[in-house]
């Protein structure tokens, strides 16, 4: 296994005394691969997910990532605000202080990248669900990110849409050497992943092998 470029060690975050969240976590995603989170309801993906982007503090626990880190939410309309698309994944490199030509090329290869490349001037209300998640993970390549954090991506797409982003994230992992963990409900996105992590009750119960923990899974909602 390559040296991991996302390492979750021994993570505790409770959101209450009656609402428990995570005990004990611990998870390492290999540099330039692509996993999945999976769970049910509850189990604690979301809450996981954001403790490794910093959303949220864990009470106890480390967190280590390779820098910089991209995330990008369930409902892309919480991330992207800029009227136009050009506009928006620009608007994320404002910290890097780059000339305007060198935002430009940024914004084009980024836009070249989800294959979106003549989309710059298109308004951001103009947009399909499945394109506006593709500008969210354009905004990470912009910034040239080294990790991908995805929540959910697809649980607003239509079936199509939600092909065509697992296709596209499976293949930029493999062109760009990023390293990606995918949160999901859907059994059938398992089949694009390099590996895969189990969540129940807190804990990371199973990994390894995306296909054992799909059938495992398949066989608990058969019962």
């Amino acid at each position: 296994m390559s040296t991991p470029a996302i390492i979750a060690q021994d993570l505790n975050f409770q959101w209450s005394a009656d609402r428990p969240g995570l005990q004990n976590c611990s998870l390492a995603v290999p540099q330039g691969q692509f996993w999945m989170l999976l769970g049910t309801n509850g189990s604690g993906k979301s809450t996981l997910l954001r403790l490794l982007a910093g959303l949220l503090t864990p009470q106890s626990g480390l967190v280590k990532l390779a820098e910089p880190m991209g995330f990008v939410f369930q409902n892309p309309d919480h991330q992207l605000v800029m009227p136009t698309v050009g506009a928006d994944i620009a608007f994320g490199l404002v910290k890097e202080k780059l000339s305007p030509q060198e935002v430009q090329v940024r914004v084009g290869e980024a836009l070249q990248a989800v294959n979106l490349a003549e989309m710059a001037r298109r308004p951001i209300y103009a947009l399909s669900g499945g394109q506006k998640q593709r500008i969210a993970i354009a905004g990470a390549i912009a910034r040239h990110c080294s990790v991908l954090l995805l929540d959910e991506p697809t649980a607003l797409l239509d079936r199509d849409s939600q092909q065509e982003l697992v296709l596209q994230v499976q293949k930029l992992v493999k062109q760009r050497g990023i390293t990606a963990l995918w949160v999901t409900h859907r059994l059938d996105e398992l089949d694009y992943c390099d590996g895969a992590f189990l969540l129940e009750e807190g804990k990371i119960v199973a990994q390894g092998d995306p296909k054992p923990l799909k059938q495992r899974m398949m066989n608990k909602t058969a019962v």
